[in-house]
């Protein structure tokens, strides 16, 4: 090949070498209160990949240089008790940075419990919820604009996912966070108004059976509401992250790896 033939050929190879990067923008909407005709935030999947931390392995015997070895972030639980899948969901965020810098939390449907972190993974505060009548975990398309008293039992399911969430008001103007505006679900304190559902006594039940009587909408007690989920969400967005019933965490978070603890 003649001296320009090179040059081209090296041209073109810088050409097809250059990496496209892509930037997502969050904007954060504040003091602007968002109504729906239900409860709700639209939910995003991330596209992180999986970064490990490296830290400086010890000298060697052989005087060669010391092997990097990987150490995982995990996130701090305090003393609460958790299930395992709540464990490595919460310690895969924290090592990730998934949550990216914000407060996040998660919604443990099989142990119908509610745990939030702070935006570095330590616990703030936990809670019983009440969730969705139906097992499963996707919402019916076009759910979120049709009457409560239209959706079928096996309809009433608290979705799975990612959702990037803010505070809010309802048509009633009660404080919310809304989770996913389409589908119109939210996060709120636990409504009593039906006397017949008997929620405040589900709430307080030790059986998760009697946890499954909402619409889709996730109902925790109102002290935790006001002194955790509130202070969490104050002035940023966070990110709920709802584990699924029916499938595993791989086919919901599209970023999710194992994580073991130490």
């Amino acid at each position: 090949m003649n001296r320009e033939g090179i040059s081209k050929a090296v041209a073109a190879h810088g050409r097809d070498g250059r990496a496209k990067k892509v930037c997502m923008g969050l904007v954060v909407m504040a003091g602007v209160a968002i109504y729906h005709p239900a409860w709700a935030d639209d939910w995003q999947t991330s596209s992180l990949g999986q970064p490990v931390v490296w830290q400086q392995g010890g000298p060697t015997a052989a005087g060669k240089a010391p092997t990097p070895t990987p150490t995982r972030k995990q996130a701090d639980f305090k003393d609460e008790k958790v299930s395992e899948p709540a464990r490595k969901a919460a310690n895969w965020v924290v090592d990730s940075g998934d949550n990216q810098g914000m407060p996040f939390m998660i919604v443990d449907k099989a142990q119908a419990k509610v745990l939030m972190f702070d935006a570095k993974g330590q616990l703030s505060g936990a809670a019983s919820a009440l969730l969705g009548l139906a097992v499963g975990d996707d919402t019916v398309p076009g759910i979120g604009e049709r009457r409560l008293s239209s959706m079928l039992p096996e309809e009433r399911t608290t979705p799975a996912g990612r959702f990037v969430a803010s505070l809010g008001r309802n048509l009633a103007g009660k404080d919310i966070l809304w989770i996913d505006y389409d589908a119109a679900i939210s996060l709120h304190r636990v409504v009593t108004g039906n006397v017949r559902e008997r929620r405040a006594e589900r709430l307080a039940s030790p059986r998760i059976d009697d946890k499954r009587i909402s619409y889709g909408c996730i109902n925790v007690p109102p002290g935790f509401f006001d002194s955790v989920v509130i202070p969490a969400f104050t002035g940023t967005n966070g990110v709920v992250y709802t584990l699924p019933e029916t499938r595993d965490n791989h086919a919901v978070f599209n970023s999710y790896y194992e994580h073991e603890s130490k």
